[in-house]
């Protein structure tokens, strides 16, 4: 993700911005400089707390909680030892990664009481996926406290997305995303057992996918990420043998987060205690293993196209 919106960045920034990138993989921040050939206004630091020491806007794109938390603990610790230069405009820190809310806001108080009103700590996490990153074309849901904030948040956002949306405090950004992914699990299980059981039952995957989305039961994983190879005109992760799109793992660890969040906070969520307990088991499975989320398909042994079943052969 991180890589295609750096790139949004470098192609929309004005010509006298700078751009620091970090990555721990050496060869993804290489391509980037060979692809924008070593360009004057880009650099690589060796480190986060580079990045953070020399820009006034950071945004940061990681996989887990702890990711997170250890980049701007190197951050707070790195100004501690030797403070940030002063600012006529305070610093935003801006993360766009998807966890959860307790650390998130835990990261925004220690960032404040670390900076004071040198630096604000943001929420912004992101829904597209990969093909949104490429066209520039993600929803960012953003928690932010300061609503004097959210015009330039919103302005830098913009240059990687096509939609901003003010979800409230600090923290809210998360707590959305969560609830999105959580809906987005459950839809995406029980569109694809509701698509075996109507072609074991004798449809036919494109009309009964074409009477699923013009009827009640529509939603995105029915109408653009369908998990039956062949079913939709545009294609979907399933047509290219389930790879690209949104991780099975990924959705995994977003429901696992929600759900933790959820009991922390007493809500019920019976339906999504079995959902997880479906996508821990197919993130095992081979037939799903580094796929699609859609691909739990696989898991519950829905029939392709021809009628026959899948094999139970590593592919």
């Amino acid at each position: 993700m991180g890589y295609p919106m750096a790139k949004n960045l470098k192609a929309k920034l004005a010509p006298d911005d700078t751009l620091i990138i970090h990555d721990v993989n050496l060869s993804a921040t290489g391509r980037f400089m060979d692809q924008h050939d070593a360009h004057k206004s880009i650099f690589v630091a060796e480190d986060t707390a580079q990045v953070a020491r020399q820009s006034d806007t950071l945004l940061t794109v990681l996989p887990e909680p702890a990711h997170v938390r250890a980049a701007y603990d190197s951050i707070i610790n790195a100004h501690k030892h030797s403070p940030f230069s002063e600012r006529n405009t305070p610093c935003l820190f801006i993360d766009c990664s998807t966890i959860d809310p307790i650390t998130s806001r835990s990261i925004a108080s220690s960032v404040t009481s670390t900076f004071g009103e040198s630096a604000t700590f943001l929420d912004a996490p992101m829904s597209g996926g990969v093909v949104g990153a490429l066209a520039a074309k993600l929803t960012f849901m953003l928690g932010c406290t300061d609503p004097a904030l959210v015009p330039r948040a919103t302005q830098v956002l913009s240059l990687m997305g096509a939609r901003v949306v003010h979800l409230g405090p600090q923290g809210s950004g998360v707590s959305g995303k969560l609830a999105n992914n959580y809906l987005l699990a459950l839809a995406n299980l029980a569109t694809a057992e509701a698509m075996s059981m109507g072609i074991r039952w004798g449809l036919d995957p494109k009309t009964l996918a074409g009477m699923i989305n013009t009827s009640t039961g529509r939603c995105w994983p029915s109408e653009v990420n369908n998990p039956v190879p062949g079913v939709l005109e545009r294609g979907a992760p399933a047509d290219r043998d389930y790879e690209g799109g949104f991780g099975i793992s990924l959705m995994r660890k977003d429901l696992g987060l929600a759900m933790e969040a959820a009991e922390k906070t007493g809500v019920c969520n019976e339906m999504g205690k079995e959902a997880l307990r479906c996508y821990q088991e197919a993130e095992k499975d081979p037939k799903c293993r580094g796929k699609d989320f859609s691909s739990i398909y696989r898991w519950i042994d829905g029939p392709v196209v021809d009628g026959s079943k899948p094999s139970n052969d590593e592919d």
